[in-house]
């Protein structure tokens, strides 16, 4: 069996109502001054002030910082450091989805060790400690939240830098179901099936082992059973429920294991054509998975086998009505090129079980056009 090393940093709360025990676990961390990081939607939804109400009510002041955007550049992180520089606060919080969460991170690499995001882009680049963080998630998607890494991009290439620490790691991880009810339907659509691709990747990716494969495999069985009940049901708690939860333990499966080419191929679909994310590694999936299959088909055997599981990603993106063609984009056979060098040059294809070259990335995003 493949060895690991398997260290768990954050303390999981989970539960519907949870939320309100943000107070008292913020005051655990002996917490006075708190940065908030959200966005504006996550602001119109109403749970930043939900969380200040809980916050001051045990005695906690909080500086409020909802200026971030879907795919967080070094702008934002620079922006929110300006905003709580000096300031005094000695806990940080993120509130919302995968954005919210890199942002509030990233900010806290800035704060406490200075320099900027490009600096940490890799693993353990932080000399010195890092404050206290909590996350809350508000979507069922990155499951950041279980994660030590920022994911922010670099606003003039869109590289995304992956930066990465144990510190960065938040101290307690907050999951209130409830909280996600408030997802628009394309949301609740995208952010699904970017949990369901963590699952899957994460389960044959080459650093996998013993301990990300039980994430995985739970994940993608709570993943896929409910992902067509909140389609369909967008207010079923159990669904709901089991989203989130599926989210967070893909989530860990990332840090424990790590991604591959869909992923690869799907940021440069976001950089250049701005598809959302989690559409793009949904129409890239079944392409990548069909293509892993064709050296080794037993990896998919503990999920139904490739062509059986392939069939399922293909039928939830259909419940989902998301694009299954790069066409329906605007992308057509002149953009591949540009597109599959950019691709080969991301991180997680690294990791994906089959080596994937530039011609690779070709045959990938042609298969799909």
């Amino acid at each position: 069996m493949t060895s690991f090393d398997f260290q768990p940093r954050t303390r999981v709360i989970f539960g519907a109502g949870s939320i309100q025990r943000l107070g008292e676990l913020a005051a655990s961390l002996g917490a006075s001054r708190v940065l908030l990081v959200a966005d504006p939607g996550i602001v119109a939804a109403g749970h930043p002030q939900t969380a200040i109400r809980l916050l001051t009510a045990a005695g906690i002041e909080s500086l409020l910082f909802d200026q971030v955007a879907e795919n967080p550049t070094t702008d934002h992180v620079n922006a929110g450091l300006e905003f709580v520089q000096g300031r005094g606060v000695d806990l940080i919080i993120g509130l919302g989805g995968g954005s919210s969460l890199d942002c509030a991170r990233g900010i806290n690499f800035l704060l406490t060790n200075g320099g900027q995001m490009a600096d940490y882009w890799g693993v353990g680049k932080a000399s010195k400690p890092m404050l206290p963080f909590i996350s809350i998630p508000t979507t069922a998607g990155t499951g950041s939240e279980a994660q030590s890494y920022a994911l922010i991009a670099d606003p003039v290439t869109h590289q995304k830098m992956a930066c990465g620490d144990p510190k960065a790691a938040a101290a307690i991880a907050l999951l209130d179901p409830e909280l996600t009810l408030t997802q628009p339907a394309q949301v609740t659509a995208v952010t699904g099936m970017d949990a369901i691709v963590h699952a899957l990747e994460t389960l044959v990716a080459t650093k996998r082992n013993p301990i990300s494969e039980v994430f995985s495999q739970r994940a993608w069985q709570l993943l896929s059973r409910n992902y067509p009940l909140v389609l369909s049901e967008p207010n079923n708690p159990e669904a709901r429920a089991g989203m989130l939860l599926g989210a967070h333990f893909a989530g860990a499966a990332i840090e424990n294991s790590m991604l591959g080419a869909a992923h690869a191929c799907a940021n440069p679909l976001t950089a250049r054509f701005d598809v959302t994310h989690g559409a793009a590694v949904g129409l890239m999936l079944p392409a990548v998975i069909r293509f892993n299959a064709l050296q080794q088909a037993s990896l998919y055997e503990t999920v139904g086998g490739a062509e059986h599981v392939t069939r399922q990603v293909e039928d939830l993106m259909e419940q989902a009505t998301l694009p299954a063609r790069l066409s329906e984009y605007g992308i057509s056979e002149n953009d591949v090129p540009q597109l599959a060098e950019d691709a080969a040059k991301q991180w997680t294809a690294q990791f994906n079980p089959r080596p994937v070259e530039l011609n690779d990335f070709v045959g990938l995003y042609q298969s799909v056009l």
